[in-house]
């Protein structure tokens, strides 16, 4: 329901509009605009395009702010219709989009679907995870795709790297920056790869345990990890079952497991539950679908993020 209601006031935002924009960027000024839905996007795009301030990149969503609550305004909307580049997901956490793109020039926008970019991987309900709630008009056996493609920082690079491709189709005069620029970036996340590659080599383990939503699973498959989760990536539910909580509960004693994390802008309290029962450390692992006020304005990058969580993993896995 709650998913209704957003397609529908993205939709009325549209009809308040169109005769407002029409089909042209008239307020587009000469900078190259990129705009991405969430944070991963906005960092990739932004390392791109670093040296060249006719290039404004943007990010609809608010440092802080969940990206499956985000609902855009008349002006995000505007916006995406002026960018030259727009950048998004594809699943569920922005399916208001496809309420908008009939409304695109697809000839001034270039739309980049991060989805289309890598190969994904099916939604996976995994032993122990809350029972889906299935929307009532919802096919039961409907595939559903994990969106969370940039998790992996082998994924990162591969979408970088097209991105980049994109952005030079759009403004070939700064080529020889947009290529050096991705270079360095590139190399940054390979490195960051194989530090989290030779922890996990060296680990004395290879589970990991999540009192939260979990929406790593190209993150653990990249690197040969198992897990055990309360729910789905893109689930809405916040309230473990007492079966969910016992069952997280058993496998950290049962597997010996020293960390139990939670995600960013999560209440943590599954995961303190469970430490509470268990003597098991919590900590944060973070998804890269946003950050704080404070990283964002500190410049803090993908790169940075993948480091945070390299420390906390490595402290998980021994």
């Amino acid at each position: 329901m709650k998913k209704v209601l957003k397609v529908m006031t993205v939709a009325i935002m549209i009809f308040s509009i169109i005769g407002l924009t029409g089909c042209t960027k008239n307020n587009k000024n000469d900078k190259l605009n990129i705009i991405s839905t969430n944070y991963s996007g906005y960092d990739f795009a932004r390392a791109i395009t670093k040296d060249n301030d006719n290039v404004e990149v943007k990010m609809l969503l608010k440092p802080g702010e969940e990206s499956h609550d985000f609902e855009p305004t008349p002006q995000d909307i505007k916006d995406i219709k002026n960018s030259d580049i727009f950048i998004y997901v594809g699943g569920d956490s922005d399916d208001w989009i496809e309420d908008i793109l009939d409304n695109i020039d697809i000839n001034k926008t270039k739309l980049i679907k991060l989805m289309d970019l890598v190969k994904i991987a099916q939604e996976e309900h995994i032993e122990g995870m809350e029972d889906h709630e299935e929307d009532e008009d919802e096919e039961e056996d409907e595939v559903e795709y994990d969106e969370h493609v940039w998790t992996s920082p082998i994924n990162a690079i591969t979408i970088t790297n097209k991105l980049k491709d994109e952005v030079i189709k759009i403004d070939t005069n700064n080529k020889e920056l947009y290529e050096k620029n991705t270079s360095n970036y590139v190399n940054e996340l390979t490195n960051i790869d194989n530090e989290i590659k030779e922890i996990v080599k060296n680990g004395k383990r290879k589970e990991i345990i999540f009192g939260d939503r979990f929406p790593l699973r190209y993150f653990v498959d990249e690197y040969g990890l198992s897990y055990y989760a309360a729910f789905p990536g893109c689930s809405e539910q916040t309230e473990a079952s007492a079966k969910t909580l016992s069952f997280l509960i058993d496998k950290v004693k049962t597997d010996n497991i020293p960390v139990v994390f939670h995600i960013e802008f999560s209440s943590g309290k599954i995961a303190a539950a469970i430490a509470k029962e268990t003597g098991a450390k919590v900590l944060e692992f973070k998804t890269a679908h946003n950050i704080s006020n404070e990283d964002f304005d500190a410049g803090v990058t993908y790169v940075d993020i993948m480091k945070d969580n390299k420390k906390v993993l490595e402290e998980a896995l021994n």
